[in-house]
């Protein structure tokens, strides 16, 4: 299983139209892309109250030790944000 910075870093690359696999200099492209991966994970680290809330919520309906659900349900109401 990849890590997640790496499956970041490989959807912004195919985002800009690189095709999977793809390399430059002897070295996949993908981790060109790396410096850009980190510094969105860095701006979005702290959540917002959307977030708190989403996270909160799911909490209650999932057990508090459910990890991965509230983790995906902090990242949904953050992608949900430009959909408001």
């Amino acid at each position: 299983m990849k890590l997640p910075l790496e499956r970041a870093a490989r959807a912004l690359c195919e985002l800009d139209g690189n095709p999977p696999g793809a390399t430059m200099d002897g070295k996949p492209l993908w981790m060109d892309y790396l410096p850009e991966v980190r510094a969105v994970l860095g701006a979005i680290r702290e959540p917002d109250g959307s977030q708190v809330f989403a996270a909160g919520d799911k909490a209650k309906q999932v057990g508090s030790g459910d990890h991965v659900a509230i983790w995906q349900a902090m990242i949904d109401a953050a992608l949900a944000e430009d959909r408001g």
